[in-house]
């Protein structure tokens, strides 16, 4: 008896065994609902689909999630500008650096630039590596003595942490160009799909850039991948090159929007009630209105626990008043007399730090005064340009002497018959078209031009009105200043709430009535 029931258990085993080989538990490839085929399947069309995933958080980045807010002034417009107009507008969620860019990070910049486009192989490339040096030449001032600034502030290695300044607009735009390339070559190593030796050796036109990569302008040698990450062509075979579907790679590093840059400062997600993490138990109309300062739990700007121990400490590097930029020895209010590392000084609600003082930012938006009574509720910005490929002659993309893909600027006549813009360029619509019968001379009647960019927050040298995140001033996008620095931001792709949460309410099915 027990001879037979260990014959019928072993042959219950092969057959399970050969069930299993032959695909009886092998999970069900996944269809299409609009036409029923299987997704990568080499014998049903070869439609590739990834898994959906999040999307990954790049270096130095911080989770912010998106929300309503009154944007705008917050207290009595003492410089009388009136540009900056309570507007209550939405933000979707995005990414921002936890701290301002620093010295460190801008010389590693400065260092790939000088050894890709290496000055003594080519005299040609110093005119490059000029164009990105910062200007340290913005610490001078007829009455003051600050030479030491000039000469080591951005070297020396003292000064590491510290935010860069002297950077313009536009070095700023192409810092974040350069960032978004290297981390995502960065990636592409790490995962095995791109040798690091081959990207050692680039030069100039054949360096790495995500735009050219997808193109297939660019071919990078493949490393080794490991078995988790390896990638299958739409045949069945192993695939060496990365496509934007397959979420590896993610979206360029830019400057916020001001919208963006406001709402991360005041820190919102920090009011009480905190919102709940569980499904279901969300807070609800998470706003504080007229909030002043990014630390601020209440109105008035006050921060405190039980023991009063942050009362009466300064919470960001400003200017007290005149002739007192750090207070006095042997009690230093903001303790620096310029300057502070960034991550110093206390972060606000989305764990940000220095969004008020220590340097004002650089943020996308051109300038204008009514820009809030004219912009969108959602994502309000003004600055888009709209550009396209550059196709030659036989219809393909050509990459610049920098590897940089060529594009071209969209041109009025393709825009001329669609709904929702009629012009490729709409930096100064409502203010410098046909439509609002209005215009910026710059250098006749105004200082504001199609070049003026919007920088936000207080500096080290400003007074505390400029501290509240709603307060807005402009500089010409090629001029610097030793009290503008910068940060960067990504777009959210998924959730607006954040990774692994849902979008949109769900609710449980119901059976359908016969």
């Amino acid at each position: 008896m027990k001879l037979k029931n260990l014959a019928i258990l072993l042959t219950s085993v092969v057959l399970f065994a050969s069930c299993k080989g032959k695909g009886l538990f092998k999970k069900k490839p996944e269809k299409s609902d609009v036409t029923g085929w299987n997704y990568n399947d080499k014998d049903m069309g070869s439609y590739q689909v990834s898994k959906s995933q999040e999307q990954g958080s790049g270096p130095g980045l911080v989770f912010v999630q998106g929300g309503t807010f009154t944007m705008g002034q917050t207290e009595e417009d003492i410089m009388g500008d009136w540009n900056n107009i309570p507007r209550r507008v939405t933000v979707p969620a995005f990414y921002i650096d936890r701290t301002e860019v620093a010295n460190v990070h801008y010389r590693e910049y400065i260092h790939w630039l000088s050894r890709v486009f290496d000055p003594e192989a080519d005299p040609g490339n110093q005119l490059i590596l000029n164009a990105a040096l910062p200007d340290t030449l913005v610490w001078r001032s007829e009455l003051s003595y600050n030479e030491p600034m000039v000469e080591y502030y951005f070297r020396h290695p003292g000064f590491n942490d510290y935010p860069v300044v002297g950077v313009t607009w536009r070095q700023a735009y192409d810092f974040c160009l350069w960032r978004s390339d290297r981390v995502n070559e960065g990636i592409l190593m790490n995962k095995g799909f791109a040798n690091k030796q081959g990207i050692q050796g680039q030069q100039q036109e054949n360096n790495f850039t995500t735009k050219s990569y997808l193109l297939g302008l660019y071919q990078a040698a493949p490393g080794k991948v490991d078995k988790k990450d390896k990638l299958i062509s739409p045949m069945g075979t192993p695939r060496t090159t990365v496509n934007m579907e397959d979420g590896i790679l993610l979206p360029d590093y830019r400057l916020p929007f001001e919208a963006e840059w406001e709402y991360a400062a005041y820190g919102y997600i920090n009011q009480n009630p905190r919102p709940s993490t569980k499904e279901g138990k969300r807070g609800e109309e998470l706003i504080s209105n007229k909030q002043v300062y990014p630390w601020a739990q209440n109105y008035n700007g006050l921060r405190d626990t039980r023991h009063g121990s942050w009362q009466g400490q300064f919470l960001a590097n400003f200017k007290r008043g005149s002739g007192d930029n750090a207070g006095v020895a042997g009690g230093l209010n903001d303790r620096a007399i310029y300057t502070a590392p960034v991550n110093s000084f206390y972060a606000n609600g989305f764990g940000i730090f220095n969004m008020a003082g220590n340097v004002s930012e650089w943020v996308s938006d051109v300038f204008r005064p009514l820009t809030l009574l004219d912009a969108d509720d959602v994502s309000p910005f003004r600055g888009n340009q709209y550009m396209k490929l550059y196709k030659n002659d036989v219809g393909e993309a050509e990459i610049d002497s920098l590897g940089r893909v060529k594009m071209v600027a969209v041109t009025d006549q393709e825009s001329k018959d669609r709904r929702n813009y009629q012009r490729g360029n709409v930096i100064n619509y409502l203010d410098g078209d046909s439509v609002s019968q209005s215009s910026y001379g710059y250098g006749l009647t105004t200082l504001v031009s199609d070049k003026s960019r919007v920088y936000k927050g207080g500096s080290w040298n400003d007074r505390a009105y400029w501290l509240s995140p709603g307060t807005r001033r402009y500089l010409e996008e090629d001029q610097a200043s030793s009290t503008i620095g910068f940060r960067c931001a990504m777009d959210r792709m998924g959730s607006p709430e954040g990774p692994k949460r849902k979008t949109g309410n769900w609710f449980k099915t119901r059976r359908q009535k016969r």
